[in-house]
Parts: C-alpha cells; sequence; structure tokens
C-alpha cells in the first residue's frame, strides 16, 4: 500500500500540501538533497519512492546498516558516470542515514556539494546532532510529524477497499471501533496500523460463515463475510512501545514538558508526561530527581514544603523501587504543580554567582571573620561583631558584606509574601 504519486501521500502537508516548498521543488524538478527527519511510519521512505516515481532521475536506495564506505563510494562513481554519459542526475536515498559514522558521512559531501548527487537522508535522529554540520548546511531539513488517527484510518480504509495491492478481495468487513483502535494505537505509525489490519485480517480469513456485527463498515458485505472486530484488532497487534533513548530527543523533550507542566501548575500534564516517562522505561531515580530541581527552581519559599515532599520522593524511589515509587512520584507532582510558585530563589543564586564570577571578590569584613583561634584577636578578627540574639527580636543592624548587594527579592505569592513582609520590615531598619 505505499503511495505510488503525491496525491496518495497520507500527511506532511505543512510542506507537501498545495503551493508548499517540497511539492513546488518535485513540480519544477528542482529537487537539491533534503533530509527527512521524523518518527518511524510516518512516510519518509515512502516519500523518497513517491519522488522516485516523479522524478526523471535515477534512483539508488540504500540502507546506512546493511552498506559500507566501499558500497557507497561504488554508488557514487556509477552516478558520475550516468552523468557524464547521458546528463541524468543520481538520486541517493540512503535509509537511517544517522547509522553512517562522521567518516562515512564525509564521503557523499564532495557529490553532494557539486550537485552530482542529490542525497535524500532518511533519519529518526535529531539531524542537527546525528548529521555532519558540512552535510547539514548543503541540504533541506523537511520534519515529519506522527500522522494523525483520521489520516490513519484512511490508510486502513484505502487498504481494506483495494483489490490490487490491499486487501479488497478478501471476505471481510472492519467494525469502525476495531479501526479507531488501530488508528488511536499506533501512535501515528501507518506501518504498524496496516501490519496489524493485515495480521487480523489473515487470520480471520480461515473462519468464513461468522456473522458479520457490528457498526457499518466502509467495505461492502455480503453474507459469509467475517467481521475484523475490535477484539481481533487488539489480539492483532503487540503491546504499544514507547521512543525511549536517554541520549535522544524524545527522552529531552519528554523530561522538559514534564518540568514545564509543574511549572505552569497543571497537574493533569504533568502527571501524563509522568506516566509517559515511567512507561518508557525513564529511570524514576531521574524522574525524582527533576521534581526535587523543580521543588526548588520554580516553587521555592512559595511553599517550603514543597521541598521536603520532593526529598521525601526521591528517598522512597531509592527505598522501595518500581512499581509502588510511582505512588510517592505522583504525590509529589501533584503537590508541586498545585503549589505557589516563586523562582525569586533561582534568580538570587543565579545574580550573586554571576556577581562572585563576574565582579570583585569582596573581602569577609574583619568582625565576621573566624576568631576562634590563637591570634585572631590581635588580627581584628570578630571585633566588633554583635551576636543577633543578645538584641530585641533576634535582629540587629549589623553589615554582613562589605558593600550592599539585592539579591533575594521575594515575591507576593504563597508563604513568600510572609517573608517578603518580614525582610522589607528588616530592610528598612538598617541604617544608611
Amino acid at each position: 500500500m505505499r503511495p505510488r504519486t503525491l496525491d496518495e501521500f497520507a500527511g506532511q502537508e505543512h510542506f507537501l500540501g498545495e503551493g508548499k516548498l517540497l511539492r513546488r521543488l518535485l513540480q519544477a524538478d528542482r529537487l537539491s538533497s533534503v533530509l527527512f527527519y521524523g518518527p518511524p511510519g510516518c512516510g519518509k521512505t515512502a516519500l523518497a519512492h513517491v519522488i522516485a516515481q516523479h522524478t526523471q532521475c535515477i534512483f539508488r536506495q540504500v540502507n546506512a546498516v546493511a552498506v559500507g564506505i566501499k558500497e557507497v563510494r561504488e554508488l557514487l562513481e556509477e552516478a558520475r558516470a550516468e552523468l557524464a554519459d547521458s546528463g541524468r542526475r543520481t538520486i541517493l536515498f540512503v535509509d537511517e542515514l544517522h547509522r553512517f559514522n562522521r567518516a562515512q558521512q564525509d564521503v557523499l559531501l564532495p557529490d553532494v556539494e557539486e550537485g552530482r548527487v542529490i542525497l535524500i537522508g532518511a533519519t529518526t535522529q535529531n539531524p542537527f546532532f546525528a548529521i555532519n554540520s558540512p552535510l547539514l548546511s548543503r541540504s533541506q531539513i523537511f520534519t515529519f510529524q506522527p500522522l494523525t488517527n483520521e489520516q490513519i484510518k484512511m490508510l486502513l480504509v484505502r487498504a481494506l477497499g483495494d483489490k490490487e495491492r490491499g486487501l479488497g478481495n478478501k471476505p471481510i468487513r472492519a467494525a469502525d471501533d476495531a479501526l479507531d483502535f488501530l488508528a488511536e494505537i499506533c501512535d501515528g505509525d501507518a506501518r504498524r496500523a496496516l501490519t496489524a489490519l493485515e495480521v487480523g485480517v489473515l487470520s480471520l480469513e480461515h473462519q468464513p460463515g461468522a456473522q458479520a456485527t457490528g457498526p457499518a463498515n466502509p467495505v461492502a458485505c455480503a453474507p459469509g463475510w467475517c467481521t475484523f472486530t475490535l477484539e481481533v484488532a487488539r489480539d492483532s497487534i503487540q503491546r504499544k512501545s514507547m521512543d525511549f533513548d536517554p541520549t535522544g530527543d524524545a527522552h529531552y523533550d519528554v523530561a522538559s514538558a514534564f518540568i514545564k507542566s509543574m511549572r505552569g501548575s497543571d497537574p493533569d500534564a504533568a502527571i501524563y508526561w509522568l506516566a509517559r516517562m515511567l512507561e518508557s522505561g525513564e529511570d524514576p531515580r531521574f524522574i525524582a530527581r527533576r521534581i526535587v530541581i523543580c521543588a526548588s527552581e520554580d516553587v521555592g519559599n512559595a511553599d517550603p514544603r514543597a521541598l521536603m515532599v520532593a526529598a521525601a520522593a526521591l528517598q522512597a524511589t531509592e527505598f522501595v523501587g518500581l512499581p509502588e515509587c510511582q505512588l510517592a512520584l505522583a504525590q509529589a507532582v501533584t503537590y508541586i504543580a498545585t503549589a505557589a510558585k516563586s523562582n525569586a530563589v533561582t534568580l538570587a543564586i543565579g545574580k550573586a554567582r554571576a556577581d562572585v564570577k563576574n565582579g570583585r571578590t569582596l573581602a569577609v569584613p574583619a568582625h565576621l571573620r573566624d576568631s576562634h583561634y590563637e591570634g585572631a584577636k590581635e588580627l581584628g578578627h570578630g571585633k566588633e561583631y554583635k551576636y543577633a540574639h543578645n538584641f530585641e527580636g533576634g535582629w540587629v543592624d549589623q553589615a554582613y558584606l562589605p558593600e550592599e548587594k539585592l539579591y533575594y527579592e521575594p515575591t507576593d505569592r504563597g508563604y513568600e509574601a510572609e517573608i517578603k513582609k518580614r525582610l522589607n520590615a528588616l530592610r528598612s531598619k538598617r541604617t544608611e
């Protein structure tokens, strides 16, 4: 069911729709080297084959896992010979381009730079990390998005009705809820959905005479046909797998969404991203550490208990482990997401460290220096130091820096409003 024309191709309207860049390049036969970046099953290889049908160029396809530098050099030599003999350029489609190391990618560079070969590289990894900079600069990047549920269902219906390449000749009808389930569970991966449909239909093919049940079917029904039901659909697709690579984009993107959801006071979103990480196999200690950081960075003194809850969740994670520690993590996540927010502490330490790093190093005032060793008094250390507890309210007007600095500025949110009120009162009592 691989598409043969641009009109049969589903999805990626943001660059392949009418009037969009890639369609214009193909219609004008002015395609240059491109990189297709996106998750599996969203059409990268399929589009490369559509381009092969559409263009006047010679098309060569390799998988980076299966070939080495020698094979690539041979293909490039053939491309140069063909260009010299017939004037036809070659499109070299390299699937899983990120599997090539830097030296292998460099082999492609001269021919791509001179335009003797049009490179189409497909990758599931972020090209800005996985592809050489010189190759990136000579290629246009097209980012593929997962297919929508509606697009997946349309492809399933098309496969059920196609008698030439699909399942149109099989005595099978499909219930709408079964197709909806496959469209949802495949996570935008058309390959997974079509494979599950094929498995289910071929397994039902040996059960003629079953009664057709369920909602109206996109395929015409006749006596003796079987039904591709929701139960059959569930049995035809394996458990949904999550994209997890501890060094990949998904790892950092989901962690970023998790932290920003807690910061943005959305407990529902934060719990979803927590579940997503747990289901993906993320280390729960990594999650707990992010929660502890958020408790100080984004809640701070607006609710000092947030750090206590977060630290307790980290300890529980270390002590209990999965699956039970998910409860402590969820408790901490919802507490932090719903707590009053302040980044005053974050700003304070940031400004102070910037001063320490870039400004003049301030000397410790003599009255604050250690006076617990012999000879300290002769140096004037500790002289005129005022012990705060000896004064009313446990406070005394005394300088703790050689020059005045203002780093911590409490907000009016949560408990920090009380801190601000008290701190402003103390600051106002200082002598000029």
